[in-house]
């Protein structure tokens, strides 16, 4: 079964190969590589990690689609591709505390920033990660230039565990209360199952 998120402003999609070349257009960018600590893939490397990561059940990786370029009722299938914003991953590594998962944001699209799509996205994706996947520790870690991440994050509560001087770069957790559970349950958007 796979899973699509509907928001007020943002759908979540899975990665799917027909996002591939555009996502491979974004990381062309020196500035979004350096925001997101990736390296540059040629196109067949790019196809081969999408892959990899659908298929990798410590990942669970959504396209961000934004509401408005959606035209029409959103059916599953439609890669929607005009309307890509940027992703929403979450990586379940910490073997010590599968109750653990780190969050990442990537809005890429330059037009898009600064408007709140970033931090609805990153809600729907932690309601979805505590009610389908259990967890009750989110993590990000944020480049130290990277403000905008930076107060986006605090915003949501977020608060500064450590520091690396080596990756310049902060790593924040928030521990879902239940107080959040109920915040977050409020703020998930409609899930959407396709067979």
């Amino acid at each position: 079964m796979v899973v699509s998120l509907e928001g007020d402003r943002v759908i979540l999609v899975p990665y799917m190969k027909e996002h591939v070349p555009k996502y491979h257009d974004w990381m062309q960018d020196q500035a979004l590589l350096q925001a997101t600590g990736s390296e540059p893939l040629t196109l067949d490397q790019e196809y081969r990690m999408q892959l990899s990561w659908n298929q990798d059940p410590c990942k669970q990786t959504f396209i961000v689609l934004e509401k408005g370029l959606v035209v029409g009722e959103f059916v599953h299938g439609d890669p929607h591709v005009e309307a890509m914003i940027g992703d929403v991953n979450i990586y379940m590594n910490d073997l010590d505390d599968p109750q653990m998962a780190e969050i990442e944001i990537m809005i890429a699209e330059q037009k898009c920033r600064g408007k709140g799509l970033g931090k609805e996205s990153v809600l729907m994706m932690m309601a979805f990660a505590v009610e389908n996947l259990g967890i009750q520790i989110f993590r990000a870690k944020i480049g130290e230039s990277n403000l905008a991440s930076l107060n986006m994050f605090h915003k949501l509560g977020f608060e500064e565990t450590s520091y690396s001087e080596i990756f310049q770069e902060t790593t924040l957790e928030l521990q879902v209360t239940k107080a959040k559970h109920e915040e977050l349950l409020r703020l998930r958007g409609n899930v959407v199952s396709h067979t």
